[in-house]
């Protein structure tokens, strides 16, 4: 069935209430037509300009119905003044300018989580992987500049901020292609293969976000919070903690590299068939590891910000946890 008489009707109403209406308009229609529409018009609201669409000439409406006319119009709400419109819309601008820097903090917020969790699942992805295929996996990390347009290389401390770059790879063979105590050296593209795709996280920057507080503070912090984590990854193998995270900013890359869509991966977790981790170039498993994130604006660090996340996860059972403020 055609929809087109709705159509016609629901565009009537719209320009009968919104667009103004100058009952000097209705004074050329034939009478039927012009009651007819004066009828319909005080069915609906007023529009909000005064002198349109209810006063019909009395020339263009029977005499036997100006009375009902006249005590239905006597019984309509009047329009709003020009002051009225002028309050409500002083009140909208202030509201607005109260709300936005609210709306940004809460999308800044969901953003850093939304990171958290896409690196949270890619470590995830590689040791289910490492598990299912009986291989080894490699996860690398990668920051560069927000504002790179072609791929860079950069050794670690990655001198880029704003940008991180998450690649997956696996033996193809099963072996993890070199001994621990072997020399430096790439992973050779012909004996690794492409996990899934390489992800780009913009609007973030990885880094050491601090031990959380001891003793704990009182109150007790919630067990999801940054203040309520596990310190494990701070004072684990002291005084080399700093083995147990993985940051930008740090030295700290691993002794096999690997390379994807021309970006060079010096900073990975490494999955074993057993789905064991460890990091970087300490090949030794991890009790727990962390990965702490903040906010960017563009290539520059929001150091400021309390928008903060922490992704923890252990060596031996692939427990994945996020952490916030």
């Amino acid at each position: 069935m055609s929809r087109t008489p709705q159509i016609f009707l629901i565009v009537l109403v719209l320009l009968l209430v919104i667009v103004p209406f100058p009952a000097s308009h209705l004074s050329g229609l034939p009478p039927r037509i012009s009651f007819l529409l004066s009828n319909f018009c005080f069915l609906i609201p007023p529009p909000l300009f005064p002198g349109y669409c209810c006063e019909i000439p009395s020339r263009s409406v029977p005499r036997s119905v100006n009375s009902s006319l006249a005590t239905h119009r006597s019984l309509l709400p009047r329009g709003f003044t020009l002051i009225e419109l002028m309050a409500v819309i002083a009140v909208v601008v202030i509201m607005t300018v109260l709300l936005v820097p609210a709306l940004t903090s809460l999308k800044g917020s969901g953003d850093i989580t939304n990171a958290a969790y896409t690196i949270a699942g890619a470590l995830e992805q590689g040791r289910a992987y490492a598990m299912a295929n009986n291989t080894y996996v490699w996860v690398g990390f990668y920051e560069e500049d927000a504002n790179s347009i072609a791929p860079t290389n950069a050794s670690p401390a990655y001198p880029g901020r704003g940008r991180l770059l998450v690649a997956i790879v696996a033996s193809t063979n099963g072996t993890k292609i070199f001994e621990n105590a072997d020399p430096i050296a790439s992973l050779p593209t012909a004996r690794i293969s492409q996990v899934g795709k390489l992800t780009k996280i913009e609007g973030v920057h990885l880094t050491d976000i601090g031990a959380p507080p001891s003793p704990a503070p009182i109150p007790t912090p919630a067990p999801n919070s940054l203040a309520g984590r596990p310190d494990l990854p701070y004072t684990e193998g002291a005084p080399f903690t700093h083995f147990n995270r993985i940051s930008s900013d740090s030295t700290d890359a691993t002794r096999f590299s690997f390379s994807v869509q021309n970006y060079t991966f010096y900073k990975t977790v490494r999955f074993n068939p057993r789905g064991e981790a460890n990091v970087n170039s300490t090949y030794a498993m991890k009790h727990a590891a962390e990965i702490g994130l903040r906010p960017t604006h563009g290539s520059v660090v929001d150091t400021n910000s309390t928008n903060v996340v922490a992704v923890q996860f252990s060596g031996v059972s692939g427990d994945f946890k996020i952490y916030r403020q």
